[in-house]
């Protein structure tokens, strides 16, 4: 008894100073207009919008407020108090607000409410970080210069952006997967959620682990799609992770008599193709939009960085073979369309990436064991330099600064379940990674997708596996789900053909301005073809030029819309088998669209060339000129795409 009255006084002064420490955090949310106004698709949704404000530096609570972005999907049964499932962007870098649309009809939202949240510093949330960097970046890869200049402006860049925060007053440091742990925390309690069950993709699965390792009562399930499972080799196995899952497609290949044939010594092709853009990079021009000096200069390490990203879509994966050879062949018009790839993988917020890779990620790896790694692919020519320049880049950015570690060790005690998701062609966050993950846990499980790549739980198979995990936890998941799925099949038999990108982005994102004209031309052409036929059977043409320039419109016109019309349905059957083919061309079962786009086009110079030499003795030629003329607008816009 003496010994608790001694200790009262401490313990009165430890609860006032979490009171007040608690209350100087000033941790409070605040509710906004939505972050797309003009979405049509949200505008029928139940979304509550808002921001999260919290100290930027939590050991610092009564310093500088942070905003985090919050977007809060209700459950689509109108449940009241429902459960929750909250979800963790990876990248680093990348804001989880952006992919509400995924959310939207995911089986999960029957019974959750779905809490995104865009990562401190990321998207919507402020300040941003360096919202610039990531197209700073494209402009130096796009140059025609040396893998080291391209280091060298790479690390020049980051730097001056780590100074342009610095200058904001913006605490480099205190971005970091502990910060965003407590950031999940206090959202977690300003939305009155009790346990919550947290979702992580790809890097956001570190920032999940490090989250239930700091908080394990805020976590009801788990879920780690492409988990990372020591971060200490997150940069040094990268080149034996890559080659790993490229030697899989390579092995497919062979073992297709098609695809060998159309694609002979692919391995061998591969490491060439590599040899051959060391010394003779290719050079295409691009949209000012993309690349502000429309050029883009593809060398060794593109094209391996190139492929490797592919690695990450299940539809990229089969049409590799076709891209290996593509760069061998140096065809410009292809790898022009892939320029855009290249621009998304730089859509990260890249000030958080260098914040968080050089606060917790670099500092805990070796370039050392990063070029050991390596040493075994001899013919690679050093490994994917997009990577290994991130040691020079935290080498420069951490002069002054302290690396940190997790402890993540208490994850083993865990008493909730953990659902695992692995791709077979992963080739960042690899099989080996959600195998030593799911060791770390008690009641850990494992879902294999062998036929798909990176994030493979956001398919139809993974939206039905973590919906049937987060409701019923306590059942053993259906960890065999993707041995139902379609196997990989490798896309053979292409006619290439730059013209079906460009016909597809304009059907995609349709630009009524740019389109109107043909849409006028259309309707001419098919109101035209009729009349005439019509007068045509009535006999109402007495002179034979006027007879066969109407006949020759009639057959142009005719063949224009049809070919335009098989050309669409071609795009339409292509983009449900595989939509990254038309960055190719188009399957050669639908060879005869670009045949009769030349018959098109022949009939149209013989309609001009006949028009021109009988135009005296054409009765209306006004009118058919107009049709004519219709006709030589559609093929202004097939040369346009580049079709013809």
């Amino acid at each position: 008894m003496n010994a608790f009255i001694k200790a009262l006084p401490l313990v009165i002064l430890l609860t006032f100073s979490w009171l007040f420490k608690t209350q100087g955090q000033q941790v409070s949310f605040k509710d906004t207009t939505s972050f797309y106004p003009n979405a049509r698709r949200l505008q029928d949704q139940q979304v509550k919008w808002g921001y999260l404000s919290v100290p930027e530096n939590w050991d610092d609570p009564q310093g500088k407020q942070i905003a985090i972005a919050v977007a809060v999907l209700k459950n689509t049964s109108h449940i009241p108090h429902a459960d929750g499932v909250v979800f963790i962007q990876g990248g680093p870098g990348a804001g989880g607000i952006p992919n509400i649309w995924n959310w939207l009809s995911h089986p999960l939202r029957e019974k959750n409410d779905i809490i995104l949240f865009d990562v401190r510093g990321t998207s919507f949330s402020k300040p941003r970080l360096c919202p610039d960097l990531g197209k700073q970046l494209l402009e130096i890869f796009a140059k025609n210069q040396s893998g080291i200049e391209d280091e060298k402006q790479k690390v020049a860049a980051a730097v001056t952006c780590k100074q342009d925060m610095l200058d904001k007053g913006i605490d480099v440091n205190a971005y970091h997967s502990l910060s965003v742990a407590r950031d999940l925390h206090a959202l977690r309690t300003q939305l009155n959620y009790g346990r919550w069950n947290v979702y992580g993709v790809s890097y956001g699965t570190y920032m999940a682990q490090v989250y239930a390792s700091t908080y394990p009562n805020d976590v009801r399930t788990l879920i780690l799609d492409s988990p990372v499972a020591d971060v200490s080799t997150y940069y040094t196995r990268n080149t034996g992770n890559y080659m790993h899952s490229l030697a899989k497609v390579f092995e497919l290949c062979k073992k297709d008599p098609v695809c060998n044939k159309q694609y002979p010594d692919l391995e061998q092709v591969y490491y060439k193709t590599i040899a051959e853009l060391q010394q003779h990079p290719v050079t295409v021009t691009v949209d000012k939009n993309t690349v502000p000096s429309e050029r883009f200069t593809y060398n060794a390490d593109d094209f391996k960085l190139a492929l490797q990203q592919a690695l990450y879509n299940k539809q990229l994966v089969e049409v590799i073979p076709l891209l290996i050879y593509q760069f061998h062949n140096r065809n410009e018009a292809v790898l022009k369309n892939l320029v855009t790839a290249f621009s998304g993988l730089l859509m990260l917020d890249y000030g958080v990436y260098y914040c968080v890779s050089c606060n917790e990620v670099l500092p805990n790896n070796r370039v050392a064991d990063f070029a050991n790694n390596t040493a075994p692919y001899k013919n690679l020519k050093g490994g994917l330099s997009f990577y290994q320049s991130d040691f020079k880049v935290c080498e420069a950015w951490n002069k002054n600064g302290k690396p940190l570690h997790h402890d993540l060790s208490n994850l083993s005690a865990a008493p909730y379940t953990v659902l695992v998701f692995s791709g077979g062609f992963d080739p960042i966050t690899p099989r080996i990674n959600a195998e030593e993950v799911v060791k770390h846990f008690a009641r850990g499980y494992l879902v294999k997708a062998d036929d798909y790549g990176h994030a493979p739980s956001f398919t139809k198979i993974g939206y039905n596996v973590a919906n049937g995990f987060v409701n019923n936890p306590g059942q053993t998941p259906d960890i065999n789900a993707y041995d139902k799925a379609i196997k990989v099949h490798l896309v053979k038999n292409v006619t290439l053909n730059k013209g079906i990108f460009n016909i597809g982005t304009s059907l995609n994102k349709p630009d009524l301005l740019f389109l109107a004209p043909l849409m006028v031309a259309f309707i001419l052409m098919l109101v035209f073809a009729v009349i005439y036929l019509v007068k045509l059977l009535k006999k109402k043409y007495a002179l034979l030029p006027d007879k066969i320039i109407r006949i020759l419109t009639i057959l142009t016109s005719v063949t224009g819309i049809i070919a335009i019309a098989c050309a669409i349905y071609a795009i339409m059957q292509t983009a449900t088998q595989n939509f990254y083919i038309m960055a190719f061309g188009l399957p050669v079962v639908f060879h005869y669209v670009f045949t009769m786009m030349l018959v098109f086009a022949g009939l149209l110079l013989l309609t001009l060339a006949y028009f021109i030499l009988r135009i005296k003795k054409i009765h209306n030629r006004s009118m058919v000129f107009s049709v004519i003329f219709s006709n030589i607008l559609l093929s202004v816009y097939l040369l346009y795409w580049g079709v013809i």
